[in-house]
């Protein structure tokens, strides 16, 4: 993506961002959160080890979970070199809290996800709005062939639910990316995602009997996989999409597409900073905890230039998502209506 013009409105907001000191690093900050995400994650572990075989590992399961999510959250910001400028230390970091520690392909993700930055919500470049057994358009609906028909029909109602075979998704496409060349150090990643694997099932089959095995594992990938699509699921679903060429600059292709979730601080770390939705897609690069002390910079030059901003309660963007996918799947639910 060529750089915003200096004489941009972008570049005008970015001159008072940086003027804020809100690109610096934040070093210390990190640290702390990748000590305390670290230590309660081994801890979680061995709290598993320690409890043994009983039907109570259900609740570890649950708890595994939302901390696997945090570890996924951290794997974003370095994807983003929130933390680390170097791209070499990043990757290598990146590595642990993907592949090492949830079984995600890194080096897949980071590339899938920096397609969506450059064209969020373009139907013919987003990879995250591309059509599959869920739409994100009428048009789309309207191209849907075979059993996406189905689904997209009742997709509002079925993306929760859908949502609980997130996590097997993301373990699968890390694997699925590992099999096949074009991936930058494919090798590296492949081992250490067969490490992932190795170490998860064998702690989990030594420790519970195959039965209660099978359902931890069904219940630690189901809630894994609901948490991390509650967490991105507000910022753009239900926002405007775009198709072909756009007259949009880059700070509009990204306000305008962009939803944020208003909250306390309990709201910052659920969702990992992604809350200021807007303010991460126009700084990418900006650390995670600067990104609420940039909101009002944000939203401030927004009304000036006539930009609608949109910030919303967190049930109420869920709500909003899935009217659209309600209205996405009219043109199948009543086709003369429609047409």
């Amino acid at each position: 993506m060529p750089p915003p013009k200096a004489g941009s409105d972008f570049a005008e907001l970015s001159r008072r961002v940086r003027a804020a000191g809100l690109m610096r690093g934040r070093s210390r900050y990190y640290a702390l959160r990748f000590a305390l995400v670290g230590a309660v994650f081994a801890a979680s572990w061995a709290g598993f080890v320690l409890i043994g075989d009983t039907w109570l590992q259900m609740f570890t399961a649950v708890f595994l979970a939302l901390v696997s999510a945090q570890v996924a959250l951290l794997g974003h910001d370095l994807a983003h070199r929130q933390v680390f400028r170097s791209r070499t230390m990043s990757e290598r970091v990146g590595w642990f809290t993907g592949n090492l520690a949830n079984g995600m392909g890194y080096g897949w993700w980071t590339e899938k996800h920096n397609r969506h930055h450059a064209n969020p919500n373009h139907e013919d470049l987003d990879p995250d709005v591309s059509p599959g057994l869920f739409v994100w358009s009428q048009r789309q609906a309207r191209a849907a062939q075979g059993m996406s028909r189905f689904f997209v029909k009742y997709e509002a109602q079925l993306f929760f639910p859908a949502l609980l075979f997130e996590g097997f998704n993301l373990n699968w496409s890390g694997i699925r990316s590992v099999l096949k060349p074009g991936l930058r150090h494919r090798g590296v990643e492949a081992a250490l995602l067969a490490v992932h694997l190795a170490a998860y099932l064998s702690a989990v089959f030594l420790v519970l009997s195959p039965g209660r095995a099978i359902v931890f594992i069904l219940v630690h990938k189901a809630v894994w996989g609901l948490y991390m699509g509650s967490v991105f699921a507000p910022n753009h679903k239900g926002m405007p999409t775009l198709v072909g060429e756009t007259e949009l600059d880059y700070l509009r292709k990204q306000v305008l597409t962009s939803r944020n979730v208003k909250g306390g601080w309990l709201t910052d770390v659920a969702l990992g900073g992604l809350n200021y939705q807007i303010e991460h897609h126009l700084f990418p690069g900006m650390p995670s905890v600067h990104l609420g002390r940039a909101q009002p910079i944000v939203r401030e030059f927004c009304a000036e230039k006539g930009i609608p901003y949109t910030e919303t309660g967190l049930i109420q963007s869920w709500r909003e998502a899935l009217t659209q996918l309600h209205r996405n799947g009219e043109p199948l639910r009543h086709p003369l209506r429609s047409g």
